[in-house]
């Protein structure tokens, strides 16, 4: 008799406990409807349908956050640059100009032997200029908002047109709407994809493309020049990643088919920019 009552507690001891319920499926007689932060119906018990509404708000906000944040990166990001291109266009630019002015004026005055040497120093000075005032106009691209992206792009792909070196766009007319923000990053990512491919690559042809997708859009800029292979990245492909993640987009560097370097952002224009 014993024996058989410490069976019984044993095997009371070991009974299986039943599954716990997920939080997620409580009970249909305990379950409860709540409406979420986004009109979503929320199923749960009490405590718990609350604590997954209050989860789902902190979710929201995180976000909300997040994408207010990089807007405020990427403004001050072009807020510096404008800064800049402001300075160069203000002071720079304006000291060259005196320079090329008092250059003029020496070499009216200078003998003939010293005036083959003053238009030397002239024609450089003049070019600097000339180098500054790309700069500064690069760095500030009122283009894009007086034109509007198709034709800032086509602006840019024809700016880098030279002697040597061919580029051809191919841009879609029917891109769907597009915040500022993204159609800013568009801009200076294929501005500095040329950059690199005419200045670095010894590119010879390049070819832009911004198509519509299904989802957004895509840039994708590709060149036949030296490719990116082992090469250490510089202050441009830097600066492009950087901004990619700012709204929310999605960059790749890698050999084009045909050699040379295939830059491609994927852009989703459900994540509009805050």
């Amino acid at each position: 008799m014993r024996r058989g009552r410490g069976g019984s507690r044993r095997n009371a001891g070991t009974r299986p406990c039943p599954a716990p319920t997920p939080l997620n499926h409580p009970p249909t007689a305990l379950r409860s409807s709540v409406r979420g932060p986004a009109g979503a119906v929320v199923a749960g018990h009490g405590e718990v349908a609350e604590l997954i509404t209050t989860f789902n708000s902190m979710l929201d906000r995180l976000e909300t956050e997040r994408a207010t944040s990089a807007a405020r990166a990427l403004s001050a990001q072009e807020a510096e640059r404008q800064r800049i291109a402001q300075e160069l266009h203000d002071e720079v630019g304006q000291t060259l100009t005196a320079v090329l002015l008092e250059l003029k004026r020496v070499a009216d005055h200078a003998p003939p032997a010293l005036g083959a040497d003053l238009h030397r120093v002239q024609e450089t000075t003049r070019a600097g200029l000339d180098e500054i005032r790309r700069i500064a106009r690069r760095l500030r691209p009122g283009v894009l908002e007086d034109l509007g992206l198709v034709s800032a792009l086509k602006a840019l792909a024809n700016e880098f047109i030279r002697p040597g070196l061919a580029v051809r766009h191919r841009i879609d007319t029917d891109l769907p709407p597009l915040s500022r923000d993204v159609e800013l990053v568009l801009y200076r990512v294929a501005q500095e994809s040329l950059t690199n491919a005419a200045r670095h690559a010894g590119a010879r042809r390049v070819d832009l493309s911004l198509r519509r997708t299904p989802a957004g859009v895509e840039l994708v800029i590709r060149d036949d020049g030296r490719g990116i292979d082992g090469a250490p990245e510089g202050a441009g492909i830097s600066g492009m990643r950087e901004r990619a993640p700012l709204i929310g987009a999605t960059l790749t560097l890698a050999p084009g088919p045909d050699g040379g370097t295939e830059v491609r952002l994927t852009v989703s224009a459900h994540r509009r920019s805050h």
